[in-house]
C-alpha cells in the first residue's frame, strides 16, 4: 500500500474513570506538554463506570493548550447526529478548533438497547452511519433549511449551524467491508484498532478503502489512516519503546499510516511517546519520504551555530560531535543576579584518548530542551493568569470568579509539576552524572563543583516561585512577587543549561553518564 504523504500525528486514548476522573484529566496536561497531538477518550454511555466523554472532552480541552480532542469513537446509535454535530462544532469554537470528530457504528448491542437505543443488524448499522454522516455535514454547513429523509435518520427544515472553527475531519471506525466502502466515499479517515485489525490486516483494509474513494471520485489520499495502538504480548508496537520508531515508521511508509493513538495509564509512558517515539519515528519517515530509504535512527542533527562564545564554547567539539551546546539567553527578564557568569570556571581541554560518543550529549540537550518548552509554558500560563488580575473593577460574575479561581489552580499545578521536574532533573546530576565525570576526569571538579552551587540556587528560587504563587492565590500577595519569581527562575534557569551544555558536552561523549 503506498504513502499517502500525511503529516503524521501521535496522540493516546484516555479512560476518564467516574471513580478518578482527575487523573484522566492530568494525563492530558502531560500529553499536551509531552508535544503529542491528539488526546481521546472511548464513548461507551452504558457504562456507569466511566465518566460521560463530550463531558470528559470539554474539561480537557479547557485543561490543555494545543492537543486536539476527539472521542474515540462517538456511540452513534446513542448519539443522534444533529445533536453530535452542534456538539462537536460548539467545542470547536470554544476551544478554537481543537475538535474532532471520531463516529462508530455501535457494538455492544445488549447495552445499547439497554440503555434505550436501536438494534441494528449488520446492515442496518452501516446504513445508519452514512445517515448520520450525511446530517452531520449538512448541520455544519450553515445558512441552510435542510432536509434529509432516511430510513434511521433524518432533518426536516432543520436550521444548520453553528459551523466548526475549522474543517473539522470525521473519522470513522471500522471492521468490516461494507464500513469500509463507506469510509472510503464518505468518511475523512479510517480508525481501526490493533485488537479488532492487526497489522497484518491493514493492507486488505486500505485497498477497500482505496477503491471505494476512487469509485466516490475522490483520492485514496483524502482519507487520513489512524490506528488505536495495543503495544505488549500478542499486540502492536512490540518490545520497549526503544523499539517502537522503527516500526511505526514501517507503517507509515508500507500502509499509509500517518496517526498514532497509544492507550496510556502512566504519565512516564506519555512522556516517552511524545518526546522520544514520535520525534524518531518523524525522522525515519522524513528521511525515507526524501530518498534517504533507511528506517535506521539517527543522529540528532546539529543545531544552528550559536553566536561568539567563551573559548570553551567555540573549540569546536560540538562541531566534531554533531551536537551544539545551546547559545544563553540575548535577552533578560530580571534585575536581579544570583551569580557572577563571569567567574564561571572553564572545562579542560579535551585529549585525543577516548572514542566519543555523542549519544549522552544528545539526551542532555534534549532533556534540556524539554525544560526550556515547559518553562515556555510556564511563563504563558503565568501571563495570562496575571493578566486576568489586572481588572479587579470589572464585573465579574460568579462563573467567572470561578473561572479565575480554575486558572489559578492550574498555574498552581503547572508550577508543582514543573519545579518537580526540574527539582528531579538536577538531583539525578548531582547525585549520579557529577559524581561519574569527578571520578573519569578530576579537572572537571570546578566546574561540576560551580553547577552544583548554581543547582541550589536554582532551588531557592524554586522555593520562592512557590511561596508567591501560594501569596497570590490565597489573595495574601501582589502579582509583582509572582511575576518577578518567573522572571528570574527564567534568567538563571535558561543561563544555567547553557553553561551546563557548553562546559559537559564533550566531557559527557568520552565519558557517559556512569549510569
Amino acid at each position: 500500500m503506498p504513502d499517502y504523504g500525511h503529516d503524521l500525528l501521535f496522540g493516546t486514548v484516555l479512560v476518564p474513570s467516574a471513580g478518578d476522573g482527575d487523573s484522566a484529566v492530568a494525563l492530558a496536561r502531560t500529553a499536551d506538554r509531552a508535544g503529542l497531538d491528539l488526546v481521546s477518550v472511548p464513548d461507551h454511555p452504558y457504562q456507569p463506570g466511566m465518566l460521560d466523554a463530550w463531558a470528559a472532552l470539554a474539561v480537557i480541552a479547557a485543561s490543555t493548550s494545543r492537543v486536539r480532542v476527539f472521542p474515540n469513537v462517538a456511540n452513534l446509535p446513542l448519539r443522534p447526529p444533529s445533536v453530535l454535530a452542534r456538539t462537536a462544532a460548539s467545542l470547536d469554537l470554544l476551544t478554537g478548533g481543537r475538535v474532532e470528530l471520531g463516529l462508530g457504528a455501535g457494538a455492544y448491542w445488549d447495552s445499547i438497547a439497554a440503555d434505550g437505543g436501536p438494534r441494528r443488524t449488520p446492515g442496518e448499522a452501516v446504513r445508519a452511519t452514512r445517515e448520520a454522516i450525511e446530517v452531520i455535514r449538512a448541520l455544519w454547513t450553515p445558512g441552510r433549511q435542510v432536509r434529509l429523509d432516511g430510513k434511521h435518520y433524518g432533518l426536516y427544515g432543520a436550521a444548520s449551524g453553528p459551523a466548526p472553527a475549522h474543517p473539522m475531519s470525521l473519522w470513522v471506525g471500522a471492521v468490516g467491508p461494507r464500513m469500509l466502502d463507506l469510509v472510503g466515499s464518505a468518511g475523512d479517515g479510517w480508525l481501526p484498532s490493533v485488537p479488532h485489525v492487526p497489522p497484518a490486516r491493514l493492507g486488505a483494509g486500505h485497498r477497500i478503502v482505496d477503491e471505494a474513494a476512487e469509485r466516490a471520485g475522490r483520492a485514496p489520499a483524502d482519507v487520513r489512516r489512524l490506528y488505536n495502538l495495543s503495544p505488549g504480548p500478542g499486540g502492536f508496537p512490540e518490545g520497549p519503546p526503544a523499539a517502537w520508531p522503527e516500526q511505526l515508521a514501517r507503517l507509515a511508509l508500507e500502509h499509509g499510516t500517518s496517526a498514532f493513538l497509544l492507550p496510556a495509564h502512566h504519565p512516564d509512558l506519555l512522556r516517552t511517546f511524545g518526546e522520544e517515539v514520535a520525534p524518531a519515528t518523524r525522522e525515519l519517515v522524513e528521511r525515507a519520504r526524501r530518498g534517504g530509504g533507511s528506517t535506521e535512527p539517527q543522529a540528532r542533527p546539529a543545531a544552528p551555530a550559536p553566536p561568539a562564545r567563551r573559548p570553551a564554547e567555540s573549540s569546536g567539539d560540538g562541531d566534531r560531535l554533531g551536537v551544539r551546546a545551546t547559545p544563553p539567553p540575548a535577552e533578560r527578564f530580571s534585575t536581579e543576579r544570583l551569580w557572577d557568569e563571569s567567574t564561571r570556571p572553564v572545562a579542560p581541554p579535551a585529549g585525543p584518548e577516548r572514542r566519543r560518543d555523542p549519544a549522552p550529549a544528545r539526551n542532555l540537550v534534549a532533556a534540556h530542551d524539554s525544560l526550556r518548552a515547559d518553562l515556555d509554558r510556564l511563563r504563558e500560563v503565568a501571563r495570562e493568569v496575571l493578566a486576568e488580575t489586572l481588572d479587579p473593577g470589572a464585573a465579574r460574575s460568579e462563573i467567572q470568579k470561578l473561572s479565575l479561581r480554575q486558572n489559578n489552580w492550574t498555574l498552581g499545578a503547572y508550577c508543582a509539576s514543573y519545579c518537580r521536574v526540574t527539582t528531579l532533573h538536577h538531583t539525578r546530576e548531582d547525585q549520579d552524572l557529577f559524581p561519574h565525570l569527578r571520578r573519569s576526569e578530576p579537572g572537571l571538579a570546578p566546574v561540576l563543583d560551580r553547577l552544583t552551587e548554581e543547582h541550589h540556587a536554582i532551588q531557592g528560587v524554586i522555593d520562592r516561585l512557590d511561596r508567591e504563587l501560594v501569596a497570590f492565590v490565597r489573595g495574601e500577595g501582589g502579582r509583582d512577587g509572582l511575576a518577578a519569581a518567573v522572571d528570574l527562575l527564567t534568567d538563571v534557569l535558561l543561563s544555567h543549561l547553557a553553561y551546563e551544555e557548553a562546559e559537559l558536552i564533550e566531557p559527557m561523549a568520552r565519558y557517559g553518564t556512569g549510569w
